[in-house]
């Protein structure tokens, strides 16, 4: 794998830039690029966010905009991508650039039921790129999983399970076409449409030759895996490992770090759930309380195997995207009945 640092994790511009100078699409760059993705001018994008008001942002932190485009009658996402330093060299401004239009060209090669779709971009005369995808209009997983409003829908039983395995072929799909995460997923890069449909982001991928990971990001996740960690290197396998995070969370309904447990070792949810699933009596004190018992407890126990088998500290010993695709497959076959009434406290 090179060295090179992963150009899809340059940050994104918090300030909206002025219009383009010129015109973007007389490159030959991006005019070869549009031969896979469609372009849209800055003014359309602007049109589209009212000049990228802040009362159209999706993330109230992030530069992501929602947006209705007239010229493809679609409700999409906007992302203001990374910004060029106009102070810099010309030289790195159009290598940027190049980057960019590369990036584009590997996310709209992406098709697949579980992936976000590109649905364009904007490559603005060197000093920022712009990416237009699909919108989802249930958000992310971590909304549904960790915001507890008065009124916020519960995810049952079944529509995780179903949610956990179309993420599960996402990534497989991914990791076929040589694409992986750049940093660890997480629940915040699934997003939900109509029925909870579940597609991954396209936000944090990257081809898997082209990246290195950023170790600042780290020390901020516990869905990272340890060799991550240690070489700061991504792999099929870093990506396994974190996907196990996420399927613990949609059983859990546990954040992966929770600094409100009184027990310091119960915080991280990785060392939680291993400490648990030592002992199978102490299986239904994992699930999710806000649950109240209804879900099959074979269910919950080959579930709690499939992130067992995915967490494993030794990347050699996790299984396989595609034989997590198969234990999940079956899962969602499962009918869903409630287990025998349990007597134990769940302590959490």
């Amino acid at each position: 794998m090179g060295g090179s640092s992963c150009f899809l994790c340059l940050g994104a511009r918090k300030e909206v830039p002025p219009p383009p100078r010129g015109d973007p699409h007389s490159r030959s760059s991006v005019a070869a690029t549009a031969t896979a993705a469609r372009t849209f001018t800055f003014d359309e994008l602007a049109a589209a966010t009212r000049n990228f008001r802040d009362g159209f942002r999706i993330v109230r932190t992030a530069s992501l905009y929602k947006g209705y485009l007239r010229s493809v009658n679609q409700v999409v996402a906007i992302k203001l991508q990374h910004a060029f330093d106009p102070s810099g060299s010309s030289s790195s401004s159009e290598q940027l650039n190049k980057e960019f239009l590369a990036r584009v060209l590997m996310l709209s090669s992406l098709r697949h039921p579980n992936v976000v779709n590109l649905v364009g971009f904007c490559a603005a005369d060197g000093n920022r790129g712009i990416l237009v995808h699909e919108y989802m209009p249930l958000g992310s997983l971590q909304n549904h999983l960790h915001d507890r409003s008065p009124g916020k829908a519960l995810l049952d039983w079944n529509t995780r399970i179903n949610i956990a395995a179309g993420v599960a072929k996402g990534l497989e799909y991914l990791h076929h076409q040589g694409v992986v995460y750049c940093k660890p997923m997480s629940s915040s890069d699934i997003l939900l449409g109509d029925g909870y449909h579940p597609k991954l982001s396209q936000y944090g991928l990257a081809e898997l030759h082209q990246v290195a990971a950023e170790e600042e990001s780290f020390t901020r996740s516990t869905n990272i895996a340890p060799e991550m960690l240690a070489t700061g290197r991504v792999a099929t396998k870093s990506n396994v490992y974190s996907f196990g995070v996420v399927l613990l969370e949609l059983i859990t309904g546990r954040t992966p770090f929770d600094p409100a447990q009184a027990v310091a070792e119960d915080r991280n949810l990785v060392i939680w759930a291993i400490r648990l699933m030592k002992d199978r009596s102490k299986f239904r004190w994992m699930a999710d309380p806000a649950l109240h018992d209804r879900y099959p407890f074979m269910g919950l126990h080959e579930a709690l195997k499939v992130a067992s088998m995915c967490i494993h500290q030794q990347p050699a010993m996790r299984s396989p995207i595609g034989a997590v695709v198969a234990a999940l497959s079956r899962l969602v076959a499962y009918d869903d009945h409630p287990p025998e009434s349990s007597h134990h406290a769940a302590p959490r």
